[in-house]
């Protein structure tokens, strides 16, 4: 079914989008703050390595939100990067091959008329939603060229 709901879309260079995924089974993997750091750090790499840009992303403890603004690689590619390479990072210093992240993603690709600091602080909002923190700036997983 997830096969079919990918027919007819097109990843389009520079084109921005609202990315969802979660870690496997809904596990809470990133309440341990080693692992939490690597994901932060390989977002970096993503962006080098891919050439996007992720104009507004959360970490929460079983999942991620981002709004992507697409580089050179297809969306499948550049998010397959992120997962992939994170999880090999994180099983490495884990000396495990747990599955870290479930398979599919949520994609949607924003219009023109979308507001992009609206959705970054709909993003950004996820931990306050969640009762993790009572502000943004006492949550370290996140970053917004918006904020």
């Amino acid at each position: 079914m997830w096969t079919e709901l990918r027919k007819g879309r097109h990843s389009i260079c520079g084109q921005e989008y609202f990315i969802t995924f979660n870690t496997y089974s809904r596990t809470p993997l990133f309440l341990n703050l080693n692992f939490a750091h690597l994901f932060c750090k390989h977002i970096q790499i993503n962006e080098t390595k891919t050439q996007c840009k992720w104009l507004t992303w959360v970490l929460m403890p079983d999942h991620f939100h981002g709004l992507l603004r697409l580089g050179t690689q297809s969306l499948p590619n550049t998010i397959a990067h992120l997962k992939g390479g994170s999880a090999f990072k994180i099983n490495k210093l884990n000396n495990h091959n747990i599955k870290i992240w479930q398979k599919n993603y949520y994609d949607h690709a924003l219009r023109k008329e979308e507001d992009r600091q609206q959705i970054s602080r709909y993003i950004l909002a996820n931990p306050l939603r969640k009762g993790l923190v009572c502000s943004v700036s006492k949550y370290p997983y996140w970053n917004s060229v918006y904020l």
